[in-house]
C-alpha cells in the first residue's frame, strides 16, 4: 500500500534516507541550511515517504468510505429506532480505525505474494506505483457512489423518511383524530344540496346546514363535528360509512333545500354511518319567514332520535324571522367569507355591512363582519391597523347586542393575541368563550393559539389535539399543530401536519411557505425551493425564496430577492425581513428589523417563538430582551 515508487523490476536511484546506496566518498562541501532552518530536508523526506507509501491516498479512501457507510447507517438506525449511543459507537470505532489504517499503510506493502513489511521488501521488487493507481481508481469509484447517494438522499430519501416519520408521529395513538373512539352520540351535519331550478341557492343551502349544526352544538352530551370538516365533503359522492370514519361521527345529517320566492322546502334525513340505515327523515314546506322555526324543528327531531335529554334552555324556540333580506345577506356573506381569499373576504365585508343597514340589530351580521375583518388582517390582505380595529369595533357591537356571544368573544381574543399582544386579556376572552361553549372547536383552538404564542408547547399540543377531535379536517388546526411542532423542534411531525393541511386545502395561504421552512431546517433546500415557488401569498413567497436561494448557495438570487422583499414589504412585513436576515446569520440586521416590526405592529410577530429561522438568535441577549418587551417568556 505504499506510494508512487518503482514499477516491478525497475532500478532507480534511492529517493530517501531510508534507501541509501553506498557510493564512493567525495569531499564534503559544506551547504548552508536553506532559510536558516536545518530541519527542512528531514521534513521533506518524511513527506516524500508518506507520499511514496500511499499513506495519503489510503487516508482519503478511508474517510470517503466511512462517510458513505455512515449516511445510510444513520438512516437505517433511525428507521429501526436504534438508540443514539449506537450511532455514536459507530463513529467512535471509525475514528479509532483511522490511525490504525494509516499506520498499517506505512508499515505494510502489497506484493504479488501478499502483504509484507515494507522494510523487508528488497529494492526493485516494490509495486507501489501500481498500488497507488489502483487506490486512485478506488477513490474515484467511491466518490461517484458518494455523490450519487448524496443526490438521491437530498431529493428522495430524506424527504420521504421525514414525511413517513411525521405521518407515524401524527397518526400515533392519542395524537390523530382518526384514533379517537367514535361516540354513539356524535353527529356530522353535511352541507345541504341546492335543489333550486337555477342552482343559485348554494349559499342558502350551506347556511341552513350551518345554522342547524350550531343549534345541535349547544346540546350537552352530543358531539357535533365542526363545520369546516363536515363541509370538506361538499359536492363529493363519498360513502357515508367512509365519511363517518373520517369524521369520527356515528351519524350524519344530510338534506336538500329548494327555495322559490317566499317559500322554502327542506328535506332532512338522519343516517347511521355504521349501518347505513336511515333512522329519520322529514320534509318541511314553510314560508321563508319561518326558517328559524324550521331549523329548530329539525334540531329537535335529531335530539329525539338520538334519545338525548335536553334542558329547557338548550333548544329555545325562536320567533319568525324579523328581516328576511338581512338574513339572506348574512348567508351570502358567510358563503363569500368561506373562500378565505382576498376577494371573498372583501365581498363578505360588503354583504355584512348591507345586512346591518337593513337590520342594525342583526347579531349574526355584526359577528360576521368582525370575523371577516379579522381574517383580512390575519392573512395580510389588509393593513393590521385597519383590519383589527374594524374587527374590534364590530365585535364590541355584537357584545352590546348579545353579551354571551361566543363568536365575538373569540374574535376579541384573537385581536388581543395577534394585534394587541395582551396575553392576559386574550386568555380571559378564550376562557369565557370556553365556559359558554365547552368543548367547541373555536374555543379549543383559541386557547391552543395562545399557548402557541407563549411557547407552552405541551399545553398547546393537548389543546389542538382536542380541537382536532371536534373538527378533524380543519386546516387551521393543522396550521396551529405545525407551528407547535416546529416550536418543539419536532420537524417530522411538523412536516406531516403541514402536508395534511395542504391535502385538505392546497391553496392555503402560507402553507407552502411553512413546509419550506421545515425542509430548510431539515437540510433539504432543493425541496424547500419547490415549496416556496408554489406559495401564493406574495410576501411569504419572497421571504421563502430569499432563504432557499441562500441555502443553495445562489448568492446573487438570494441578494436580489431580499432586496425586492425590503423594497416592497418594508412598511408592512418587517418581521419576514428579520427572518431572512436571521437565516443568513446576520443577527444585527435581524434585530434591527425585529424592532421595526414591533414599531409597525407586524401581524406575524406574535409567532416569534415558533419561527424556525429565529432560533439562531435564541442565545442573543438582545433577542431575549426583545421577548421580554413583548411580555413573552425567554
Amino acid at each position: 500500500m505504499s506510494g508512487e515508487g518503482e514499477e516491478s523490476g525497475e532500478t532507480q536511484p534511492p529517493t530517501s534516507a531510508l534507501e541509501t546506496v553506498q557510493t564512493p566518498a567525495s569531499p564534503a562541501v559544506p551547504q548552508p541550511p536553506r532559510h536558516g532552518h536545518g530541519h527542512h530536508p528531514i521534513e521533506f523526506r518524511f513527506l516524500d515517504e508518506l507520499k511514496r507509501r500511499n499513506v495519503g491516498r489510503v487516508a482519503i479512501l478511508y474517510l470517503v468510505v466511512c462517510w458513505l457507510i455512515l449516511e445510510p447507517v444513520h438512516v437505517i438506525f433511525h428507521m429501526l429506532e436504534v438508540p443514539v449511543w449506537a450511532n455514536r459507537l459507530v463513529i467512535i470505532l471509525m475514528a479509532l480505525g483511522f490511525p490504525a489504517v494509516t499506520i498499517f499503510a506505512w508499515v505494510y506493502e502489497i506484493t504479488p505474494e501478499g502483504l509484507k513489511p515494507t522494510a523487508e521488501i528488497p529494492h526493485g521488487e516494490s509495486i507501489r506505483r501500481q498500488t497507488g493507481r489502483r487506490i486512485d481508481r478506488a477513490i474515484i469509484v467511491v466518490l461517484v457512489l458518494a455523490l450519487t447517494y448524496f443526490v438521491v438522499d437530498k431529493f428522495w430519501i430524506s424527504k420521504h423518511a421525514l414525511s413517513v416519520e411525521g405521518e407515524k408521529a401524527l397518526n400515533a395513538p392519542g395524537t390523530a383524530p382518526s384514533s379517537a373512539v367514535i361516540s354513539d352520540k356524535s353527529i356530522a351535519v353535511l352541507p345541504f344540496a341546492d335543489m333550486s331550478q337555477k342552482k343559485d341557492q348554494e349559499y342558502f343551502a350551506d347556511g341552513m346546514a350551518e345554522e342547524i349544526l350550531d343549534l345541535l352544538a349547544k346540546i350537552p352530551g352530543l358531539t357535533v363535528i365542526g363545520r369546516t370538516s363536515s363541509f370538506q365533503f361538499k359536492g363529493k359522492n363519498e360513502d357515508l360509512r367512509t365519511i363517518g370514519t373520517q369524521l369520527n361521527a356515528a351519524h350524519v345529517l344530510e338534506g336538500s333545500v329548494r327555495n322559490s320566492g317566499d317559500r322554502i322546502r327542506i328535506t332532512a334525513q338522519l343516517i347511521n354511518t355504521r349501518t347505513g340505515v336511515h333512522e329519520w327523515s322529514e320534509t318541511y314546506d314553510r314560508h321563508i319567514g319561518d326558517v328559524l322555526k324550521l331549523q329548530d324543528a329539525i334540531a329537535a327531531a335529531v335530539v329525539r332520535e338520538l334519545q338525548l335529554t335536553v334542558a329547557s334552555g338548550d333548544l329555545r324556540p325562536r320567533d319568525t324571522l324579523k328581516n328576511a333580506d338581512a338574513y339572506d345577506l348574512v348567508l351570502r356573506g358567510r358563503h363569500a367569507a368561506d373562500r378565505f381569499d382576498k376577494e371573498g373576504l372583501e365581498e363578505a365585508v360588503r354583504l355584512f355591512q348591507l345586512a346591518l343597514e337593513r337590520d342594525p340589530n342583526s347579531v349574526d351580521a355584526a359577528a360576521g363582519l368582525a370575523d371577516a375583518y379579522g381574517n383580512l388582517g390575519a392573512y395580510g390582505f389588509l393593513a393590521p391597523a385597519v383590519a383589527y380595529e374594524q374587527s374590534r369595533r364590530a365585535a364590541t357591537n355584537v357584545l352590546k347586542l348579545d353579551p354571551k356571544n361566543t363568536s365575538a368573544l373569540l374574535t376579541l381574543g384573537d385581536i388581543h393575541r395577534v394585534y394587541d399582544w395582551n396575553w392576559t386579556a386574550a386568555n380571559q376572552d378564550f376562557q369565557q368563550a370556553a365556559a359558554l361553549a365547552p368543548g367547541s372547536w373555536d374555543a379549543l383552538s383559541g386557547k391552543a393559539g395562545l399557548s402557541l404564542v407563549l411557547g407552552r408547547w405541551d399545553e398547546g399540543l393537548s389543546q389542538i389535539r382536542a380541537a382536532l377531535a371536534q373538527d378533524p379536517l380543519n386546516p387551521i388546526s393543522y396550521e396551529y399543530l405545525a407551528w407547535i411542532q416546529m416550536g418543539r423542534a419536532h420537524l417530522p411531525e411538523g412536516d406531516a401536519a403541514i402536508r395534511r393541511l395542504l391535502d385538505i386545502r392546497p391553496t392555503y395561504a402560507w402553507g407552502h411557505f411553512m413546509l419550506g421552512l421545515v425542509l430548510l431546517k431539515s437540510g433539504n433546500p432543493h425541496a424547500a425551493l419547490l415549496e416556496m415557488q408554489q406559495e401564493q401569498q406574495e410576501v411569504a413567497q419572497l421571504a421563502g425564496l430569499a432563504m432557499a436561494y441562500h441555502a443553495l448557495g445562489r448568492a446573487a438570487d438570494a441578494d436580489a430577492t431580499l432586496a425586492r422583499l425590503v423594497k416592497e414589504q418594508a412598511t408592512d412585513n418587517a418581521f419576514q425581513i428579520a427572518n431572512v436576515y436571521a437565516f443568513r446569520g446576520q443577527s444585527d440586521e435581524a434585530m434591527r428589523w425585529l424592532e421595526r416590526a414591533y414599531a409597525q405592529k407586524d401581524f406575524s410577530l406574535y409567532l416569534i417563538k415558533a419561527y424556525l429561522p429565529l432560533q439562531s438568535l435564541a442565545a442573543d441577549p438582545r433577542f431575549k430582551a426583545f421577548l421580554r418587551k413583548m411580555n413573552l417568556p425567554e
